[in-house]
């Protein structure tokens, strides 16, 4: 099972890591790896997740 999450507009770098860095802690928790991202044009992040097992 996938799972995909959007990071909101952040355009500093340490910024958009950071709140990569939460929610990829985030959802290891719920039981997820994160497995991609992609960063868009207008300052947003992509992540995708999948369930672990």
């Amino acid at each position: 099972m996938y799972k995909t999450e959007v990071i909101e507009y952040s355009p500093k770098a340490d910024d958009m890591a950071k709140k990569i860095e939460e929610k990829a802690n985030e959802m290891l928790e719920e039981g997820y790896l994160l497995i991609t991202m992609s960063v868009t044009g207008t300052a947003k992040a992509i992540l995708v997740f999948k369930k672990q097992g």
